[in-house]
């Protein structure tokens, strides 16, 4: 699948800020930080990687219902992507 320079941009981008939060999470760990603390991250961590995903499948998405004929992806296909995130 083919995604938008753009929103590949974007997803790039939210990836390295995940990359930089797990490398926190790993500090906070070794510094026997707290576990509320932790989990808070790792909540953050899930969440933007939910986003990222979400993203990707929208972009998809988009492209099948721009041209159909010539779709990377079929609804299922899609919705399979999409529930594995779900």
């Amino acid at each position: 699948m083919d995604v938008d320079p753009e929103v590949s941009k974007e997803i790039v981008n939210r990836l390295r800020r995940v990359r930089g939060q797990v490398d926190g999470i790993i500090s906070m760990i070794e510094e026997g930080r707290s576990c509320q603390d932790v989990v808070t991250q790792l909540a953050a961590v899930s969440k933007a990687l939910d986003r990222a995903g979400f993203k990707v499948v929208a972009s998809g998405l988009k492209q099948c219902l721009q041209d159909e004929e010539h779709a990377p992806l079929t609804q299922r296909e899609l919705e399979k992507l999409f529930l594995s995130l779900a």
